[in-house]
C-alpha cells in the first residue's frame, strides 16, 4: 500500500482514542495522531486523508520498518 493509494479523494475517519492518541482509519488502514501533537487543533470526526498525511505517512514507514525487521529475523 502507498501513500497516494491512501490519500486521493479521500476520507479519514476518526476509530478511537486510546494510549495517548487518536486513532483515524482510511481504507481499513488505521494510524495514529499523538495527543500532544494535537495542541491547538480541532480534530473532527471525519477529514480530507490528505490533511492528515503526516501521520499516515509515518505509520506507513513504522509498519515497513516492523516488516523489514521481521523480514531479516
Amino acid at each position: 500500500m502507498n501513500i497516494k493509494e491512501l490519500i486521493i479523494n479521500k476520507t479519514a475517519r476518526f476509530a478511537y482514542c486510546t494510549d495517548g492518541a487518536l486513532w483515524y482509519e482510511v481504507d481499513g488502514f488505521r494510524f495514529p495522531i499523538p495527543f500532544e501533537e494535537t495542541v491547538g487543533a480541532y480534530f473532527k470526526p471525519e477529514h480530507k486523508a490528505i490533511n492528515l498525511m503526516r501521520w499516515i505517512r509515518k505509520q506507513l514507514e513504522e509498519n515497513e520498518a516492523q516488516r523489514s525487521s521481521q523480514a531479516s529475523k
